[in-house]
């Protein structure tokens, strides 16, 4: 297939506007995959904050992160994603590069215990505010389940009023495929 998946676009924005030295968030650290990612593309001089509220998944990250020398670059935070502008270092406001969101569960985990549109919203709202110009927002969702659905609502409405002065929106999805499949709204800081 030459139109990239769902995961695989959103690694290509990342790779688009990260680079060795920089600062970036995974905002649902989930088992570890994208921190990883993201760490090794920052390298040793740059820095990853990792968020999520399960210490199953902050233990799946780090443990990644050992396997693969790349937990020096890192901090994890079992705290939600609505935490980052309290535990992101006041004098890296304004230089974050990138973040990145796979809203829904935890795969593997407790479904129950799922991502929030509220608590994304406001995640959302500080991690702009982060953002150096040209920084990028990605954010995977998965709309298969009550809350999911609920979340996908309100994040389309709250970026699609998001002043296009400030910030440009994009999703990117899959029209004519069954069951929900999740899709990507990504914000670039202008």
């Amino acid at each position: 297939m030459k139109v990239l998946g769902i995961l695989p676009f959103a690694r290509q924005l990342l790779i688009n506007a990260v680079t060795i030295g920089d600062l970036v968030i995974d905002g649902t650290a989930g088992n570890g995959h994208d921190t990883l990612f993201l760490a090794e593309l920052v390298g040793e001089s740059g820095h990853v904050y990792s968020f999520d509220i399960q210490e199953t998944a902050i233990n799946k990250t780090k443990e990644r992160l050992i396997d693969h020398q790349a937990y020096s670059q890192v901090s994890l935070f079992q705290k939600g994603h609505e935490e980052a502008i309290n535990v992101i270092p006041e004098h890296e406001h304004g230089n974050i590069a990138a973040a990145i969101f796979n809203l829904g569960y935890l795969p593997g985990g407790d479904k129950s215990i799922v991502t929030k549109p509220e608590t994304t919203v406001k995640a959302l709202t500080d991690i702009l505010s982060l953002l150096k110009k040209g920084g990028i927002i990605v954010l995977v969702i998965y709309h298969g389940h009550e809350e999911g659905r609920k979340e996908k609502d309100q994040l389309l409405e709250y970026v699609s009023n998001i002043d296009q002065l400030k910030a440009h929106v994009l999703t990117y999805q899959f029209l004519n495929q069954k069951n929900n499949p999740p899709f990507i709204i990504a914000v670039e800081k202008r």
